[in-house]
């Protein structure tokens, strides 16, 4: 019984973190990503757990030139997490500088 009240509440958690998902920054350059804003979100979080407080997708130097970039609040900071619109692969992961894009 207690298992599936458990799970219960992680998928709500989940649902209620993905809804946040839907707005972002970049959205015009969508249809050139081959990777999902679910998917980047996901291999961010793992590069660097946390929350995610910001996310847009943007062209920038390095990998293809299309990445999704998350703000990511810890208790340490915020982390800047890139990844590859394209290919899925990090591209950044460091701290946030003073002056913030």
């Amino acid at each position: 019984m207690k298992r599936g009240y458990y799970f219960g509440l992680a998928a709500t958690g989940l649902l209620i973190t993905s809804m946040a998902a839907f707005g972002f920054t970049g959205q015009e350059y969508s249809k050139d990503a081959m990777v999902s804003l679910e998917e980047a979100r996901a291999t961010a979080l793992e590069a660097h757990p946390g929350k995610i407080i910001d996310q847009e997708l943007e062209k920038e130097t390095g990998g293809s030139g299309l990445r999704y970039s998350f703000d990511i609040a810890t208790n340490r900071g915020t982390q800047e997490v890139g990844v590859d619109a394209q290919t899925g692969s990090v591209l950044e992961n460091s701290a946030e500088g003073p002056n913030p894009d």
